[in-house]
């Protein structure tokens, strides 16, 4: 994102002591302190929804017990009393290493133009793939990951023989997307990280990491893999200066909290949340960007073993994003490809579900804040300025009002596709009048515009 100052204007931003750096950009400092004083840019937070993709050589079992991560593949399997194990004992052979599913991660169907469309259709305005989980198996060209494993481990040199993540990339951002990327910190059996820590952050994590932020550009990183060590012992308020000073990446990059073990909640950019859980209890910080990830079923990489019953429905996923929104954060929902590159089709029709409604209702989650009002049973609430959004989900039964807890007086209430909401006061809020039968599903939308700021009684 490139700035265009008046010369006035950035005459007094550079005089000022926080701002007077070489040149025109601020220089962040090896040091959380400094680090923590960059600024989320406003983009994310306006954006509200994004693709997460797991993609992998573990989509090529594809498999988990129900309720688990099958991207968790190789590290379950070494539970020889565990079930992993005996589905891989019982499909592959005991004696078939995880190493030989690079081979057979071809990606054949992979189609980057097909999967950026069904993202733009989706209403998503961003998309982050995972470059490289815990397996190390990189989705780009990359020297490193290949000279320390001792074989050929990115999709370039085996497998797909293809640049995944660029190609994506590509494709997404000519939809007018937003692209970023996963990327796991460690690597479960890297035989340098097992045996040599520290020179497995300099010699591989570093120069890896400075490698797919100068080739790709990102808007996003999603760090993580971090827990074993501290963010001293990865070194990343060093590696995070660099990012911000002198990759290239630009005004528009935004990382997460994942880059250390202490660092959750606590140190780097937007905060994570994942399947609902916050880091060991701590609280997301008021004003702070957030977001909630999670699968559409139980696992983030794809799992055979799910049934249509452990995904969530579109109106259910609709719901969450809502409801996310309505308390400030942003929804970054995950789909699994398969191994040959194809988008599982009730992914799909999840995705162009959520799409359809958004297309019509989006004006009641993008660009907007918080709700200052209680999250109420029945849906979620979203604010635009003065103006409040209902998103409703359980329709009230017919001649039972609507209540909020509203202390702000109403200007007037109307449906987003349909006519005016008759509405009075109480002394418990507002109570809306609404039609007997909603106008439109899974979740219409009531405007409230307010004669001020609203706030909760």
């Amino acid at each position: 994102m490139k700035s265009f100052l008046a010369p006035t204007l950035a005459a007094l931003m550079l005089s000022s002591p926080a701002l007077a750096q070489t040149g025109a950009a601020k220089r962040y400092e090896p040091n959380w302190n400094s680090i923590d004083g960059r600024p989320t840019p406003p983009w994310f937070q306006k954006a509200k929804f994004g693709i997460f993709i797991h993609w992998g050589l573990y989509s090529v079992p594809s498999w988990g017990k129900k309720g688990t991560y099958a991207e968790w593949y190789w590290n379950t399997m070494h539970d020889r009393n565990g079930a992993t194990w005996k589905f891989h004992e019982r499909v592959y052979g005991k004696d078939f290493p995880y190493q030989q599913f690079a081979p057979r991660f071809r990606a054949e169907l992979f189609n980057p133009d097909q999967w950026a469309d069904l993202f733009a259709r989706s209403g998503a305005k961003y998309v982050v793939l995972t470059s490289k989980h815990h397996e190390g198996f990189c989705l780009w060209p990359n020297k490193e990951a290949s000279a320390t494993w001792g074989i050929p481990w990115n999709s370039v040199e085996t497998g797909p023989k293809r640049d995944l993540l660029g190609d994506l990339g590509q494709a997404v951002r000519a939809k007018g997307l937003k692209m970023g990327f996963y990327y796991s910190l460690y690597e479960w059996y890297n035989p340098l990280y097992l045996h040599n820590f520290p020179k497995f952050v300099s010699e591989h994590f570093f120069p890896q990491f400075k490698d797919v932020c100068s080739k790709y550009k990102p808007s996003i990183i999603f760090a993580d893999g971090e827990w074993e060590h501290s963010s001293a012992e990865w070194r990343t308020p060093e590696l995070l200066a660099w990012l911000f000073n002198d990759s290239g990446c630009g005004d528009d990059l935004v990382i997460n909290d994942r880059w250390g073990k202490e660092t959750r909640s606590v140190h780097g950019g937007y905060f994570t949340t994942e399947y609902g859980e916050v880091e060991k209890g701590k609280s997301l910080a008021a004003g702070r960007a957030w977001e909630e990830s999670r699968g559409m079923g139980a696992s983030y990489g794809y799992n055979r073993n799910e049934d249509i019953e452990d995904y969530r429905t579109t109106e259910a996923l609709l719901r969450l994003l809502a409801e996310t929104v309505g308390k400030g954060g942003n929804l970054l929902i995950d789909i699994g490809p398969t191994a040959d590159g194809r988008i599982p089709v009730i992914m799909q029709e999840r995705l162009l579900g959520m799409g359809e409604w958004l297309k019509a209702h989006g004006e009641a989650i993008y660009e907007t804040t918080a709700s200052p009002l209680p999250a109420p049973s029945w849906g979620s609430l979203t604010r635009k300025g003065n103006t409040l959004y209902a998103i409703v989900f359980d329709w009230p039964k017919p001649g039972a009002p609507l209540r909020l807890p509203l202390a702000t007086p109403l200007k007037s209430a109307r449906l987003l596709h349909g006519g005016a909401v008759t509405f009075e006061s109480t002394a418990a809020g507002v109570a809306l009048r609404l039609p007997p039968a909603p106008p439109d599903r899974p979740a219409p939308v009531v405007v409230l515009e307010c004669e001020g700021a609203p706030r909760a009684k």
